[in-house]
């Protein structure tokens, strides 16, 4: 019942804004214009066009707001020094921030938990946007929503959207794709997987490395061959062609890689550990890695686009999910007005540069593109040649099914469980699970 009212509240929202007058506004950072309000809770719908519950006060009156931020671990220093310059750079707030460590991979399992003690404010993967939106548990971003959308790139903004609303704001990337040692391959040489690994590096140097069990990485694989997962646009939760001819095919390569002794399947920080070692060659991770694999390979130190891999003579370009980390607001948050500005706020791209510099994430916002720290940073430079061959991450509530049948395929190949013989059995079993089974 409690999800029911929430999202009641939700639409209830959304469907008025346009009946509603807009409040004045003057210049701020953040992506959005400063403005201010009373501490109305989320019961009431928004008084303005910017979509908050909040009406303006008399000039010169201070609003006094409590907000409960989630940020992971290592982005509490960062948050708090941001959160803190909110409150100087908004005057109209008299802010008090509660900003606690979630990690993004926990943070909608805990909002789904329990709404009224989780955060106001938090960051997500935008792939849970849909069923948040579903939930009622997430509140759309309609305060100078027109200039935030501007910031940043379309296929974030289409990421962190909903039927025509903006629910989240992009902060950044979040894909991975491959690190090499350029003292053992060229350029040309990591443009095909099968070039890297029909090179001999000598006996005691892997050539390739990857995670085929977890299945955030395993999909690239069948979407090269051609397959789908959840329809062309990832929006029907009735089709997966994983057990077809091409599907057939992608699995047939995946067991002939683990198989193969030039390759080492990633798990607990193997790979990281060979490269540093000076004995594999290339792994596949994300910037969260750029630090430690640049530490190790030192003057090798290089990074790319995922490869090609070439199943029935084609040529197939490895194919991840394109997915956001963004930032949210609980659809029952006490300050809408404030907190959707403090959304906004965080992920600015002045902010962006911040988290850049001093964690390593790459950001979103298109005015950062051509900065010059980007330009000399190959990680940040391999992740954005990566999304341009990216599938997006299907934006249904049905994707929460496919996450433990894909892990069980991979596992099972690692494990050699899964073989030729039984491997059209375990694609039926797959897409049956992914595609019948009802999301919750």
């Amino acid at each position: 019942m409690k999800r029911k009212k929430l999202l009641a509240l939700a639409l209830s929202a959304v469907m008025v804004m346009s009946m509603a007058a807009g409040c004045g506004s003057n210049s701020s950072s953040g992506g959005g214009a400063s403005n201010s309000g009373t501490g109305d809770t989320a019961t009431e719908a928004p008084a303005d066009s910017s979509g908050d519950s909040q009406s303006a006060p008399a000039d010169g009156e201070v609003q006094a707001v409590s907000l409960k931020v989630w940020t992971p671990e290592e982005e509490m220093e960062i948050t708090q020094q941001m959160c803190d310059k909110f409150n100087e750079d908004h005057p109209e707030f008299d802010c008090t921030f509660d900003i606690v460590v979630v990690g993004i991979d926990e943070s909608v399992n805990n909002l789904e938990t329990d709404a009224d003690t989780a955060a106001d404010v938090f960051l997500m993967p935008s792939g849970s946007i849909p069923q948040l939106v579903e939930e009622g548990l997430i509140y759309p971003i309609t305060y100078d929503q027109d200039n935030v959308m501007s910031l940043y790139g379309e296929g974030a903004i289409e990421a962190c959207s909903r039927d025509g609303l903006l629910y989240a704001v992009p902060s950044s990337p979040n894909s991975w794709f491959m690190y090499y040692n350029k003292n053992l391959y060229s350029e040309d040489d990591v443009k095909s997987l099968e070039t890297m690994m029909a090179k001999d590096l000598g006996d005691d140097i892997a050539n390739f490395s990857c995670t085929v069990h977890n299945s955030w990485y395993i999909e690239a694989f069948f979407y090269a061959a051609g397959c789908t997962l959840f329809g062309e646009d990832g929006s029907n939760p009735n089709d997966c062609t994983w057990n077809n001819e091409d599907g057939f095919k992608a699995g047939q390569y995946l067991i002939d890689l683990v198989n193969n002794p030039k390759y080492v399947e990633d798990e607990d920080g193997l790979a990281g550990s060979l490269m540093k070692d000076g004995k594999l060659a290339a792994l596949c991770s994300g910037t969260w890695a750029a630090n430690d694999i640049k530490e190790a390979l030192g003057d090798g130190y290089a990074a790319c686009a995922l490869p090609t891999i070439t199943i029935d003579g084609k040529e197939c370009q490895l194919s991840n999910f394109a997915d956001y980390k963004c930032h949210a607001v609980k659809s029952n948050t006490a300050y809408p007005l404030a907190a959707q500005q403090l959304c906004e706020y965080l992920d600015a791209p002045e902010n962006q540069l911040i988290r850049y510099e001093e964690a390593s994430e790459t950001p979103t916002a298109l005015s950062l593109l051509d900065n010059p720290e980007l330009a000399e940073d190959a990680a940040a430079l391999a992740l954005v040649a990566q999304t341009q061959y990216a599938t997006p991450q299907p934006a249904i509530s049905q994707m929460n099914e496919y996450w433990t049948p894909a892990e069980a395929l991979g596992t099972g190949i690692v494990n050699k469980e899964i073989t030729e013989a039984n491997l059209q059995q375990q694609l039926d079993a797959l897409v049956e699970s992914v595609t019948t089974k009802l999301a919750e």
